[in-house]
């Protein structure tokens, strides 16, 4: 008897042999997947290691040598003028005859407004007046005085009668001294509705016009005298303790080109209540240029140090820790360091390294032109910045 497969087992046996196909193909699209992602990787590798290696020019890099650098203290504030003045009414009354202008040129003693004097020239009248009716009182207790001592000595008079023509002559030579006083005040009340200018010097401020009435005290005009300026600057007790009177500074002035010298004139001996700082002076020179109010830093020179250091444009402050970037083995390596002492070679502030273990004399570091490069890149020195990194006065200065 033949027994013919059925139809519907020829059904089964091709599901079956799909399913097997469909598998197959399933692993070998994972296999290539997964070669193509270890070649991937192997290229990847390849290609890192064969990176671009940087190369620094000499002005990219200087090397931590042990330099003599000026030790300084920094001072920052506004410039004040030595001499200034506010013009005040000494009297009230209507302002007259106010010409001058802020940047107006005025000289000491020069007439630049005046009072309405209508009522001093009238209190100084009459006072006049009254010194002349107390002199004339004066006149007649005198001539009574001397009349009653021949009578006196007639015996037409008592001796009581004469005292009292003498307490009389000496009442009005009081009431007469008294008036002449009250005319001295007068005049002066008289004089104070001139307004002058107490010092040579320009207008910097007009704060009222002709023709108002002022008050007593108000302020008429603002003088300052632009010969000299002085630098007060707030420091820290402990930077303080090594400034003295006399010490040099070198300042930056807002708006000038050129860098100003200065001196310490002087130390406010107390500590200021809510900053606890120390005030320190600064006389100024005037220059060509320099006006009250123009901001002013820089340094003022305490001393000498011999140490490692690096200039301070060097150390980069964007991480939470500074640090300089250092050549390590052919690599960027970032390097932490304090900022703490300081100091100065030929007007370049320079940072204190010596206690950096990492970062020893002859190390060499980036400058801040060189900008920032990942730590553990490769790089290499152009021939010509070897060179340039064994010198430490022209690595130090070169910027």
């Amino acid at each position: 008897m033949n027994h013919r497969p059925s139809r519907s087992t020829w059904i089964k046996w091709l599901l079956l042999a799909a399913l097997v196909l469909a598998v197959a193909l399933g692993l070998l699209r994972a296999f290539n997947k997964r070669q193509t992602q270890t070649e991937a990787a192997t290229t990847a590798a390849k290609a890192l290691q064969q990176a671009p290696v940087y190369e620094l020019s000499p002005q990219d890099v200087v090397s931590v040598q042990t330099l003599a650098l000026s030790q300084a203290v920094g001072v920052s504030g506004s410039l004040k003028a030595l001499q200034t003045a506010a013009i005040k009414a000494k009297v009230a009354g209507e302002l007259q005859g106010l010409e001058k202008r802020e940047g107006e040129a005025v000289r000491a003693g020069e007439v630049v407004a005046r009072i309405d004097s209508t009522e001093a020239l009238a209190r100084v009248r009459q006072a006049q007046q009254q010194a002349q009716a107390a002199l004339a009182q004066v006149g007649i207790a005198r001539r009574a005085l001397e009349n009653n001592q021949s009578l006196v000595k007639q015996g037409f008079i008592s001796a009581t009668a004469l005292e009292t023509s003498s307490n009389n002559l000496a009442a009005a030579e009081a009431n007469h001294q008294a008036a002449l006083a009250a005319l001295d005040i007068a005049r002066k009340a008289l004089g104070d509705t001139t307004l002058r200018s107490p010092l040579t010097g320009q207008v910097s401020a007009r704060l009222v016009q002709n023709g108002e009435r002022v008050g007593l005290d108000a302020r008429i005009l603002d003088v300052v005298d632009l010969s000299g300026f002085e630098l007060e600057a707030a420091l820290a007790p402990a930077d303080a303790m090594s400034v003295a009177a006399g010490q040099k500074a070198r300042l930056s002035v807002e708006g000038l080109a050129q860098p100003v010298d200065a001196t310490v004139a002087r130390i406010n001996p107390s500590v200021q209540a809510g900053s606890r700082s120390v005030l320190v002076y600064l006389r100024v020179p005037a220059v060509t240029g320099m006006r009250q109010g123009l901001f002013a830093q820089g340094q003022i020179v305490t001393g000498e140090i011999n140490a490692p250091a690096v200039p301070l444009s060097a150390v980069r402050n964007d991480k939470p820790q500074p640090y300089i970037q250092i050549v390590q083995d052919g690599k960027i390596a970032h390097v932490p360091v304090t900022l703490g002492r300081q100091g100065l070679l030929d007007g370049e502030p320079m940072l204190v390294i010596d206690g950096v273990t990492l970062a020893p004399v002859g190390t060499t570091l980036l400058r801040v032109q060189a900008g920032l490069i990942r730590e553990g890149t490769a790089v290499k020195l152009a021939p010509a910045a070897t060179t340039a990194t064994t010198s430490p006065v022209a690595a130090a200065t070169t910027h």
